[in-house]
């Protein structure tokens, strides 16, 4: 009787011990990003989008003939003369959002290799609660989205031939300073390719990364500290996967 209540005992307490290994696999550990020379961050996760369960977290503005689909497990858009897809869910800062996109290329009636874009901390100053208020007024057409403040990549525009980045200030403004406008093919799409993008918004520090390469390393004297996340294209063939949003602050 005594070894059965040993083993018994054991038994409970290997149990216990493999919950606690459970418990302490399933939160994934903050992550530590190096933003500049001097400064680290920690990186907590808030949101995590994998489409498995479609894409009801999703709302898009959409010129006609266009589609947003959930098809294999990703956000998938076609479209003929432009689109954006916003994330519902009003993020505040300091965050950062990492996505995979991928542009296809194998002969569709829209595929083609241009225009990965995006915004994000995006705000209407007329509608500051609601930014889906003027959805029907913006309806995809991308001089409509000139009132708005944000932050804007524009990845392979004007035929795969510009990357360029912009803050808009909602007035109509978005300037474009000269370190802004890339053309070297490096800085280009290559179709048929996954895209790994990370944006941040920590406090004055505005990146964009591709790939893990820094593209744009903006000062903001006055940066958008909330908004909304929302992929942007025109004429493309594309999807989204893997989305995820973080809370960042500074690593002691």
């Amino acid at each position: 009787m005594e070894n059965e209540k040993n083993k018994m005992m054991k038994a409970s307490l290997c149990s216990i011990v493999l919950v606690m290994i459970i418990m302490a696999c399933g939160t994934p550990p903050d992550r530590v990003v190096i933003l500049t020379e001097d400064l680290q961050v920690k990186a907590e996760l808030l949101y995590s989008e994998d489409f498995t369960d479609g894409i009801d977290n999703w709302k898009w503005e959409q010129r006609p003939n266009g589609r947003v689909y959930h098809k294999d497990g990703k956000l998938e858009v076609n479209d003929e003369s432009g689109c954006t897809v916003w994330f519902k869910e009003k993020l505040s800062g300091p965050i950062m959002i990492e996505y995979d996109a991928y542009i296809i290329k194998e002969g569709g009636a829209f595929d083609r290799a241009s225009d990965l874009n995006c915004f994000w901390m995006a705000t209407d100053s007329q509608n500051p609660d609601n930014l889906f208020a003027k959805s029907e007024f913006r309806q995809g057409s991308f001089s409509n989205y000139d009132t708005l403040s944000l932050y804007y990549v524009g990845m392979g525009g004007h035929d795969n031939s510009k990357t360029r980045f912009r803050r808009y200030t909602g007035s109509g403004e978005k300037p474009l300073l000269p370190e802004h406008d890339l053309s070297d093919p490096v800085h280009l799409i290559t179709p048929n390719r996954l895209k790994k993008i990370r944006l941040v918004a920590f406090n004055d520090i505005i990146q964009y990364y591709r790939n893990d390469t820094l593209l744009f390393d903006y000062r903001d004297s006055e940066p958008y500290t909330e908004g909304h996340f929302g992929l942007r294209t025109v004429h493309n063939h594309m999807t989204l996967d893997n989305f995820k949003v973080y809370k960042l602050e500074e690593s002691k």
